[in-house]
């Protein structure tokens, strides 16, 4: 990676009002690369100076291609998503609208406004549907449309797929082409992760963490938000002809490289808190059985109580099930490479914020939440033998 950059050369940013796009775009910022950041919402941080934030909407092309007015936008990094986790996997529609359509806009922004690059920022689930891979690469198929558990995962297929076959593309006006790539990461960490962290503690704090589930051997991957920076400026790199395009058309695997079971990675989150770490250990098909039973009573009473699910299908399949990639290509031919980190900076950002717990802290709450969380498994376990009394006459 080269430590210098023209002042000149200008990014954007879709969904760069998030966690990570806003942690790109400031490591960007630092570099001497003028960053536009793309949202429909701002930023909770205050952005740095050198940095320009446009309010928009990825499904409004006109959105778009307002955010490349007066512009020389040389690379663009589609981060924006919708429909990764809890109850936003439940919008079909809003999914379809973003992952695919706001997909379809950043493609056409990219042609008619002549950007030569795009860094798409994918998943492990275009491959991953709830199936065990060990140290699987690239050369994987991806998992037919019709077996993903989840509409987000589908739809970052779809949108996965349209990003490389519109490499080579040429550009409007132009006798150039544009170069794309795609970064599959693994679940995401780090100081200030909003999205899965948060939920997390929550649930510990409630009380409601009071088991763990699926094979103890069971290994899944992470990627701090720095790693997931340092692949996305790395793979924008590879597009150049300075480095033979050598990213053009191609996925990577992006994590630490560190398989590990998902509850050992996240016991020192739950002790670092002062919580006890669960020994109660319950089947995989009970809890996705529950899971199951969440999602129907999320669609039956999300129009008048839009709550979060405790856990989706999906995230019983992604917490769960054996599934971890080799990062070989990403080594060879970005010169990916994974630093070290544990959640030790993590359990400070919380204490810092006043997480942790103090004596009696949330007990008479607890109580009414294990209670609730008790008489859903029971349902879920009815439920579960009495479907397997089923399928065994």
């Amino acid at each position: 990676m080269d430590s210098q950059k023209s002042p000149k050369e200008t990014v954007l940013i879709t969904g760069g009002g998030g966690y990570f796009g806003f942690r790109l775009g400031c490591a960007l910022n630092q570099k001497g690369i003028h960053v536009i950041l793309f949202d429909i919402k701002s930023p909770t941080q205050t952005i740095p100076e050198g940095i320009k934030f446009i309010h928009g909407d990825i499904r409004h092309l006109s959105d778009i291609e307002r955010a490349f007015k007066g512009e020389d936008v040389t690379c663009v990094f589609h981060v924006a998503s919708y429909g990764m986790s809890g109850k936003e996997q439940l919008d079909r529609k809003l999914i379809e609208e973003v992952n695919v359509g706001g997909t379809d806009n950043v493609l056409q922004a990219c042609r008619r406004r002549g950007v030569p690059r795009l860094v798409y920022t994918s998943t492990f689930n275009v491959i991953f549907g709830g199936q065990v891979i060990r140290n699987g690469d690239e050369s994987l198929p991806y998992l037919p449309l019709h077996l993903h558990p989840d509409h987000y995962s589908r739809t970052k297929s779809i949108a996965e797929k349209k990003v490389l076959e519109a490499n080579g593309t040429v550009l409007e006006g132009s006798n150039r082409v544009l170069r794309t790539c795609a970064l599959r990461p693994a679940g995401i960490y780090g100081p200030g992760e909003q999205r899965h962290l948060p939920r997390i503690v929550s649930y510990i704090e409630r009380g409601l963490f009071k088991f763990v589930f699926g094979d103890p051997k069971s290994l899944v991957e992470f990627v701090h938000v720095d790693n997931l920076v340092q692949a996305h400026i790395l793979a924008s790199e590879a597009l150049k002809a300075d480095k033979g395009h050598v990213a053009s058309g191609e996925p990577y695997f992006i994590s630490d490289g560190r398989p590990v079971n998902s509850f050992e990675f996240l016991r020192p989150l739950v002790e670092g808190l002062g919580y006890t770490f669960p020994s109660v250990r319950l089947p995989l098909t009970l809890i996705y059985c529950f899971a199951f039973l969440m999602e129907m009573a999320h669609f039956i009473v999300h129009r008048l109580y839009n709550f979060q699910p405790f856990l989706t299908c999906t995230e019983v399949y992604k917490t769960g099930v054996t599934h971890y990639f080799s990062l070989e290509k990403a080594k060879k031919e970005l010169g990916y490479e994974a630093q070290p980190f544990d959640l030790q900076e993590v359990v400070e950002w919380f204490k810092a914020r006043g997480h942790g717990r103090s004596p009696g802290n949330g007990d008479s709450e607890a109580l009414v939440w294990v209670g609730l969380l008790v008489s859903l498994l029971v349902v879920a376990l009815l439920t579960w033998l009495s479907s397997s009394v089923i399928l065994s006459l």
